[in-house]
């Protein structure tokens, strides 16, 4: 049976150890389609709490959390910064240190 790109999707969320981030276009390419980070966002939207991923280690392409300020952005660093992430002076994570590479 085939999977979902979502079903694939979830699996590489729920891979990213602690510790680690990976960026919403580097799972849309680990899924198969490089060029659907929109559905990736969508996903961790819809299904972050039913399938519980671990949504906060997904960041974007920039190193930056992409959630606003007052909506989830202090809870998503809060969770970074007890798994061990770093953040410099502009909020950014370093991805040398911090982002996932499988394999």
């Amino acid at each position: 049976m085939e999977t979902s790109f979502s079903q694939r999707v979830k699996e590489i969320i729920k891979k990213i150890p602690p510790g680690k981030v990976a960026t919403y276009g580097q799972i849309a390419a680990y899924a198969g389609n490089p060029r659907a980070t929109r559905q990736v966002v969508w996903i961790l939207h819809s299904s972050s709490r039913k399938d519980n991923l671990p949504w906060h280690r997904v960041v974007n392409s920039k190193g930056r959390i992409s959630l606003k300020p007052n909506y989830g952005y202090e809870t998503q660093k809060e969770l970074l910064e007890k798994e061990g992430i770093t953040f410099d002076k502009d909020d950014n994570i370093d991805f040398d240190r911090y982002l996932w590479r499988p394999d």
